[in-house]
């Protein structure tokens, strides 16, 4: 799943529990006149960092068609959201102390994205199984992620109001984004017992099964054509798939190895991206449709620091483009190709907190 609060604290890896989040709500950071102070200096393809958020845990930033606002997912007490909620901003940040709020403020929300027109937005929320946050797994089982069963995927106006329910099958429907020609949608559903890539019509009909590959697909994105999907996946084999099928039937699975594939949206030509080994996640094709940005702790002993990466659509080419010493992920470019919107641990105060920047891309 895209809940990336629980990869930030598993390495000390970040997504979302007590205990697994990187919340701790830390002051808010004065943001530098200066924003290219916000990039390291090997950041080359990076430039005018400006930071959005501060404080608590900001993630999941996904542009709207238009290049104007982002949608994005965050847990903060401070906006009465012990687990994550939904909210947009502009892409230049948001006045006064909270942005909009989307989802319905109960249950836990996950992966927002804004529909074709920019005036409803596309998230999956455990809700209509009550209005707590979900409990958290324990730790008999070592570091999983919990697939809630009622996680469902919704649409709502931007003033919050819920104008379509487009998933009701029993088990885990979320991690729902739009194709950028507006007409399908790709999720990760456990409806075949198994977690799975489908697409589906803006309305919720003509679903179709994708992926088929024992393993947890998610986290799926188009390329800029539209017929291509790029997601990370794990493929257990031997022990690690008995225990993998073990822990599903628990609603749980354990996400330590994940690499990046890529298929049509068929499901046709599925082939393996990366073999880097940890967590390679977070995929997001570049806009030329030639090369893919992921995030990845590959690189580092002990897993604890993510970056992110890219590499060309046949595996080659492997470039770091962010340096941050504790987390940067989620890259997402703007419609038009000039933005990157990611999420990132820097200038954070000395705290824990995960907030947005956006940075022009520069080649």
């Amino acid at each position: 799943m895209k809940y990336f609060f629980f990869l930030l604290a598993a390495f000390s890896l970040v997504r979302c529990t007590p205990e697994t989040t990187m919340t701790d709500n830390a002051p808010a950071v004065v943001e530098p006149e200066n924003t290219d102070t916000l990039r390291y200096e090997q950041e080359t393809n990076l430039r005018n960092i400006r930071q959005l958020t501060f404080g608590g845990d900001n993630a999941e930033a996904y542009w709207s068609f238009d290049n104007t606002m982002l949608s994005f997912q965050a847990k903060n007490t401070d906006w009465d959201a012990p687990c994550d909620q939904i909210y947009y901003m502009s892409a230049e940040g948001f006045a006064g102390d909270r942005p909009p709020l989307v989802s319905t403020g109960r249950g836990r929300t996950t992966c927002a994205y804004f529909m074709p027109g920019d005036t409803t937005i596309l998230y999956a929320s455990t809700h209509p199984g009550g209005d707590a946050c979900p409990p958290e797994p324990g730790r008999e089982n070592g570091y999983v992620w919990p697939i809630y069963p009622d996680f469902d995927i919704f649409v709502a106006d931007l003033e919050g109001n819920i104008v379509a329910q487009l998933t009701d099958e029993p088990g885990y429907d979320a991690e729902a984004t739009v194709s950028p020609d507006g007409k399908k949608i790709v999720f990760t559903s456990t409806r075949s017992g198994d977690l799975e890539l489908y697409t589906m019509d803006l309305d919720g009909s003509n679903v179709q099964q994708v992926t088929s590959g024992l393993g947890y697909d998610g986290g799926a994105f188009f390329s800029p054509d539209s017929k291509q999907l790029v997601f990370r996946a794990s493929r257990p084999e031997g022990q690690a798939a008995e225990d993998y099928k073990k822990l599903l039937t628990k609603n749980l699975v354990r996400p330590s190895d994940m690499e990046v594939f890529v298929c049509d949206v068929d499901g046709a030509n599925l082939r393996q991206i990366t073999e880097l080994g940890g967590a390679n996640w977070a995929p997001y094709f570049h806009p030329s449709g030639e090369r893919i940005l992921f995030s990845s702790n590959h690189h580092v002993q002990g897993g604890r620091q993510f970056n992110i990466f890219s590499v060309d659509a046949n595996g080659e080419d492997l470039k770091q483009h962010t340096f941050d010493a504790a987390f940067d992920a989620f890259p997402m470019f703007s419609p038009d190709g000039t933005k990157l919107a990611f999420s990132s641990n820097r200038n954070n105060g000395g705290g824990r907190s995960t907030n947005v920047f956006v940075a022009e891309w520069i080649e």
